[in-house]
């Protein structure tokens, strides 16, 4: 009977048990929201959260917002200690507040302050999407309008960026209230020859958008941002007729007169520069 030798076959691959897991730090990539390719977080951070592939302007965060526009060292915050309180001890509003702090590390859903962009002093408001949304409560309208009576005070242009749901259901009528406070505070500043240059970033909904938002001198809103009032579903409801399939972006309110300009945000930093320096030139001449 003939014999024949088996050997043991080389080992060129180790194919993973079913049971296997590959490690893949938390946090580390981020997919686009649009386009859905994955990305690097500190790669998307480079670029400002704007997806290096297809353009998709990402929510910002405020401090790396203001990061992103400030000469280093030279932005100081203003009334960092208000926060919201219950007044219609609404259940569980408390908690959901203590719970946004911790998460993003805010007060508030919104920064203001005044510093330098590229050697021009201007103050400036910076809402955050991330704190209940940006939705628009009694401490964001104070802030606000502290924040343009501080501008007037001291001369300065005033910026605000808004990314808002709307009014804070949990504060009723005295959210509502914001609307009126924050306008009459900004026709004072407009009457006395300040500067009022407003973004709009997505999303700007609701009632800041029928106030605040839309009152600047200059109204300007980044790439696909969501503009509005009502939602598209009650609209449509309304009005028994099908939208544009573009309604209320940025793109469709540029088309109608509703804004002034659509700048991205790698523009946004010269485009405010040279606005300013013309406001102040326009004071100095005056």
């Amino acid at each position: 009977m003939a014999k024949f030798m088996f050997s043991k076959r080389k080992k060129y691959a180790t194919i993973p048990s079913e049971h296997s897991k590959v490690d893949v730090p938390e946090g580390l990539m981020q997919k686009c929201d649009k386009c859905h390719k994955i990305f690097y977080r500190k790669e998307m951070k480079k670029t400002l959260n704007v997806c290096p592939n297809c353009g998709y302007h990402h929510p910002l965060k405020a401090w790396d917002r203001i990061e992103s526009l400030f000469d280093e060292g030279t932005f100081k915050e203003w009334d960092k200690q208000l926060t919201s309180v219950n007044p219609l001890n609404f259940p569980g509003y408390e908690e959901k507040i203590k719970k946004d702090q911790q998460k993003t590390g805010l007060n508030e859903g919104i920064i203001t302050g005044e510093g330098l962009i590229n050697g021009q002093a201007t103050s400036v408001a910076v809402m955050d999407s991330s704190f209940r949304m940006g939705s628009m409560g009694s401490a964001i309208g104070e802030k606000i309008a502290r924040a343009i009576e501080n501008a007037r005070e001291a001369s300065l242009p005033f910026i605000i960026f808004t990314a808002s749901g709307g009014a804070r259901m949990q504060e009723g009528v005295l959210s509502l209230m914001q609307m009126a406070k924050t306008s009459v505070a900004i026709k004072r500043f407009s009457d006395s020859g300040g500067l009022m240059i407003s973004i709009m970033t997505h999303p700007t909904t609701g009632g800041v958008s029928a106030s605040f938002a839309s009152l600047g001198d200059y109204n300007f809103a980044e790439p696909g941002a969501l503009i509005g009032f009502a939602g598209r579903r009650i609209i449509e409801q309304t009005i028994r007729e099908k939208l544009p399939e573009d309604f209320q972006t940025a793109e469709f309110q540029l088309k109608h007169g509703q804004l002034d300009r659509i700048v991205p945000r790698d523009e946004m930093k010269d485009l405010l520069t040279t606005l300013l320096e013309m406001h102040q030139k326009g004071r100095n001449e005056a």
